[in-house]
Order: C-alpha cells, then sequence, then structure tokens
C-alpha cells in the first residue's frame, strides 16, 4: 500500500476542488453588481432586477415568460405541479435523471404525481418504441400521462448533450398523445455552447424549461423556469406555497445578469478543460481506470473503475491525501506544496469530475500530476497482491 499521509496544515497543499459546478463562487463583477442592485419587493411584482432577469431569460429561450426559483430542484418540482392537475397523473422521465433519483421523490408527496421510468441510454436519451408503450391508455385503472421529463445536459450520462434530432421525435410522439414536455436543463447553457447553437433553439420544441444559475454560471443561488404566461403564473403562485416567495430577489438577479453576460460565453474553456483531462488520463492507458474520451462533450467526465477490487470512495480519499512520496517525486505546485484533488463517488464503479470557471489551466495541469501518479500506484499496488 502507498506510504502513511503527510500531515497536512494550513495552506500546506493546493486543493482542486471537482466534485461538482455547485462549488463554483461569485465572481468579483457579480459580487459589485449584487451590492448595487435596484431592489424591490417581488412578492408584489416590483423588483426591477428581478423582472429585469426574468425577461431576459424569457427572450433568451424563447418563451413568453420566466420565474426565478431558488433551486433547479424547485423549478422542476414546480414545472410538474403547474403542468399536471394533480393527483392520477404521471410524469416519465429517465431512470437515471436528477428528477427521479436526487428530488426527495417531492413529485409524489408533494405534487401527487407518479413518476415512470424508462432505462437511460448512455448518450441521455430512452427508446421512444418504449415511450410508445409506456404512454397510458383512457382506462380507469391506470394514472394519466401528462409529461415527459428530458434531462439536458445528461449528469449521469458524463454531461452529454441530447441530440436535438431525437428530441424532436419525441416532441412528435408528445403532440400526437396530447403530452407536454419539461427539460431539466441545468446545464442548458452548456449544451448551446457545445453545440454552437442559440439555447432558444434547445428549448424551442418544449413547454417548459428549468435551468440552474448555480451551477457553471458562478451565480451564488439560483434557477430560472420559463414556459407560457399561463404557466408562468400557475407556478409563481404555487412557488409561494413551498414557500419560495421572494421580497429584494433582485440582489441575487444581479448576479444572474452579470453571469448571461460575462460567464455563458466562455463556458466552451470548462469543456475544453475537462477534455485535457479525460486525454491525459486516457493517455495513461490503465487497464483499471478507463474514460470515453470521445464522448466528453461539456464539463463533466465519468472516471470508471474496471477492477471490482478497487472502489470508487477509495479513489476518492486517496487523492485528498499527500504522501512523503509524492513530494519526493515533484507531485506539487510551483511553490512546492502537495496537491489535494477533490472528485465524488457515484457509486462503487465510478467516480465524477466537473469543470468550472473557477478551475485554472494550472490547476488541470496539477490534478492531471495528481490523477497520474495515484493511478500508477494503484496499479502497482494492483500488480503486488
Amino acid at each position: 500500500m502507498y506510504s502513511t499521509p503527510k500531515k497536512q496544515t494550513g495552506d500546506d497543499y493546493h486543493v482542486v476542488d471537482l466534485r461538482s459546478d455547485t462549488f463554483t463562487t461569485p465572481t468579483p463583477e457579480m459580487l459589485r453588481a449584487m451590492v448595487v442592485a435596484k431592489v424591490g419587493d417581488d412578492v408584489y411584482g416590483e423588483d426591477p432586477t428581478l423582472i429585469e432577469l426574468e425577461q431576459r431569460t424569457a427572450r433568451e429561450l424563447g418563451k413568453e415568460a420566466a420565474l426565478f426559483t431558488i433551486s433547479g430542484t424547485m423549478g422542476n418540482l414546480l414545472a410538474i405541479m403547474a403542468h399536471c392537475s394533480g393527483r392520477g397523473e404521471e410524469v416519465i422521465c429517465g431512470n437515471m435523471s436528477h428528477a427521479f433519483l436526487y428530488e426527495q421523490g417531492s413529485a409524489a408527496h408533494l405534487a401527487g404525481v407518479q413518476l415512470a421510468t424508462l432505462p437511460n441510454l448512455p448518450d441521455g436519451t430512452f427508446s421512444l418504441d418504449l415511450l410508445r408503450k409506456s404512454i397510458r391508455s383512457v382506462d380507469d385503472h391506470e394514472p394519466t400521462t401528462r409529461l415527459v421529463i428530458i434531462e439536458n445536459t445528461h449528469n449521469l450520462c458524463g454531461g452529454r448533450v441530447i441530440p436535438l434530432e431525437w428530441i424532436r421525435q419525441v416532441r412528435s410522439i408528445c403532440t400526437e398523445n396530447n403530452i407536454l414536455m419539461h427539460m431539466d436543463g441545468a446545464r442548458i447553457y452548456n449544451a448551446a455552447a457545445y453545440l454552437k447553437i442559440p439555447v432558444s433553439e434547445i428549448a424551442k420544441d418544449f413547454d417548459s424549461v428549468t435551468f440552474c444559475l448555480s451551477k457553471g454560471l458562478s451565480c451564488p443561488v439560483g434557477a430560472l423556469l420559463v414556459g407560457k404566461k399561463d404557466f408562468i403564473t400557475r407556478a409563481r403562485r404555487l412557488r409561494k406555497a413551498l414557500g419560495g416567495g421572494l421580497r429584494q430577489g433582485g440582489i441575487l438577479a444581479a448576479a444572474g445578469i452579470v453571469s448571461l453576460d460575462s460567464v455563458v460565453p466562455i463556458l466552451d474553456g470548462d469543456h475544453r478543460r475537462t477534455r485535457r483531462i479525460a486525454e491525459a488520463i486516457d493517455a495513461l492507458q490503465s487497464p483499471n481506470f478507463k474514460v470515453d474520451v470521445k464522448n466528453v462533450q461539456t464539463n463533466i467526465l465519468m472516471l470508471q473503475l474496471v477492477d471490482v477490487n478497487i472502489k470508487a470512495p477509495d479513489l476518492v480519499k486517496r487523492l485528498q491525501e499527500v504522501t512523503e512520496e509524492e513530494i519526493a517525486a515533484n507531485v506539487t505546485d510551483k511553490s512546492g506544496k502537495g496537491i489535494v484533488v477533490k472528485i465524488s463517488s457515484r457509486d462503487w464503479g465510478y467516480c465524477r469530475l466537473v469543470v468550472y470557471i473557477q478551475i485554472t489551466d494550472e490547476d488541470v495541469e496539477l490534478a492531471i500530476k495528481k490523477f497520474s501518479f495515484v493511478i500508477r500506484e494503484f496499479e502497482k499496488n494492483n500488480r503486488a497482491q
């Protein structure tokens, strides 16, 4: 096994935190905008900065209106509640979707709506044939299919961008069956950056879209829900019932406006840095640590652990430790500090890395140093067993 970790205190090490793009922090420009933001009471519909953000968002996504929400999770729940009349209705989504896995089953216990899942394919889509077969007929014994949710980019499928042609095929099926469509577009601006098209082109087939400000867009709090005016009116009322009525929300909205101006245009840099890490890990030609380089599209990278004896939590733990051997091997930054890399373990066999604007080119090269050393160390120890 590797040696005892070196004792770490204070600023003894350089930390590269790749656990999530929720670790973004407001830029200096955002902080200045928040301090001077013009505000009012949004419950009265009188916060000018929040109104500006909502109107701009609606225009950019090609919808009639928008609503600021505290989180993407709240936005998704509001979409389900506003689209569905309530108990006895059903929503279809992927089995690896955020709405199904990571939102506490709120569709069921708060909205009275059942979620039916279809197996997600590696590219984040699901079978169109299964979708057709899953739509409920008019039968007193069954719930009524009301809504389909698509996640784009798809988190657990490695940040994959959902193909536009597939979305159009889903739209056709939904139109034929009088079913609505919602996009969990937490990272829709990453999808637009990858495809090099306006974000409205991705959103146009959907009745509603949620996207997050507080992930890769670097804002401290918030998401936006967009759709038709009457839909947003219902969602605003429901937001109040969920405890999401805002007062001087313009302080938060100001950061969102700055983000659309200054962060959205440089998202492709996050994608480039993510690919750089993927290519470096792939170049190690490790039999036990694999990445799907050709399908790294945005700012998320999934690292597969092939050998069942190597567990993802063990890799996560090791990357956060610094050993004397590392220091001796010059696995350090320019000042000689040891390198700590933080990633998340999604299950026993996968880890996830996410890049965002605070991760610099230097951070990427230091992370590659650390990955290279640790992966070779795992391989060596594996051979010795």
